[in-house]
């Protein structure tokens, strides 16, 4: 960026007049704000860095002289180290530069910049449970129990006590941000924070709850029912929106439950297909024969045909994972068990069966 023409990044000539330079930084800031769609936030530090020179008469003369080499003058002249505030602004060295003043016009445009407007979040929670193969497949229901903050039931999270009224906070005026101007060797710094004596709200309770001691706020412990979804694999993620930890002020943040399925010792999935293997007699396999399958619902008799292959599937129709209104299958897979020892009478029936080229 150092090296870049700042009338350029901004798309003006080095004779436009403050407002038409101010205009193009708007049009751009507003593209590529990082809140947006179609942010960049490597563009919008950019031209903002460029806004702060080229926005600033004294500093733009002073560019107009010496370019680029301005920044490493002394004398307290150089721009130097330009910051990004995040939710507080940007502050240039040697003058006030808020963004909230830039984009008064744009009203809600950016979602509540410079943190007027922004809502405050509770952190995440997230938390493992392990399921049995049949309760992945068919779905279950599980109860935890959490310590974590929650919104005070006596008052609503108003903090206020019951029956008693919300006052204008005199910290804030009501405003629910400060604004502080701070000297250094390098110049003014003007910074918004948020009012820590209403949390943002503007508002503070006349008399305070006693079981919250006015924040709204309380730590508890709370049983929660997660309902988990029939088919639901190995690694997935439930996520519950909003009961996460409480945060005065704001809404909470979210649950996540990461799912680990216990495998099951003769049933494997492959989608919303089932898979057991099933091992037969080498006569059955030369003549057919009956065997029983355990599914996950129940016991199936199927029949097994003469002539089968080592390795062939025979399906068993809708017994496999539930998926909306329809069911997959369970695959019962062939293994032709050879025996490694024959008796004399077996051994001679066997050498009948070669003769006959079998």
């Amino acid at each position: 960026m150092s090296q870049k023409d700042y009338y350029q990044v901004l798309g003006v000539e080095k004779n436009a007049s403050g407002d038409d330079i101010k205009k193009a930084f708007r049009k751009l800031a507003a593209q590529y704000h990082p809140d947006k769609k179609t942010g960049d936030e490597a563009r919008f530090k950019e031209i903002s860095e460029a806004y702060a020179v080229l926005g600033d008469e004294k500093k733009r003369a002073e560019y107009d002289a010496y370019g680029h080499a301005f920044q490493g003058a002394g004398g307290g002249k150089g721009f130097g180290g330009f910051s990004w505030g995040g939710t507080q602004g940007f502050n240039g060295q040697g003058m006030e530069f808020d963004l909230n003043d830039i984009f008064e016009n744009f009203g809600d445009m950016f979602g509540g910049f410079g943190g007027r407007g922004r809502q405050v979040r509770g952190r995440d929670i997230s938390i493992d449970i392990e399921l049995s193969f049949k309760e992945s497949v068919f779905g279950t229901s599980r109860k935890v129990l959490l310590t974590k903050n929650n919104v005070c039931s006596h008052c609503k999270g108003t903090g206020a006590k019951d029956g008693t009224d919300m006052v204008t906070c005199t910290t804030c005026n009501g405003n629910g941000k400060i604004r502080e101007t701070r000297q250094s060797v390098m110049g003014s710094f003007s910074t918004v924070r948020e009012c820590s004596a209403c949390q943002g709200r503007g508002t503070i309770p006349k008399e305070k709850c006693g079981h919250c001691a006015g924040t709204g706020i309380v730590r508890e412990e709370e049983e929660i029912a997660i309902n988990v979804p029939a088919g639901i694999q190995n690694g997935e993620v439930i996520r519950m929106s909003g009961r996460g930890e409480a945060v005065t002020g704001g809404t909470p943040g979210d649950l996540y439950i990461k799912i680990h399925v216990k495998p099951h010792d003769r049933i494997k999935r492959d989608g919303d297909t089932l898979i057991s293997t099933l091992p037969i007699k080498l006569s059955d396999a030369l003549l057919g024969g009956t065997y029983s399958v355990e599914t996950l619902d129940e016991t199936v008799e199927i029949k097994v045909p003469a002539g089968i292959k080592h390795g062939e599937m025979l399906r068993i129709r809708s017994k496999g994972v539930p998926n909306g209104s329809r069911r997959g299958d369970f695959l019962v897979k062939i293994s032709i068990e050879i025996p490694t020892k024959l008796s004399r009478k077996a051994k001679k029936l066997v050498e009948e069966l070669k003769n006959e080229g079998i």
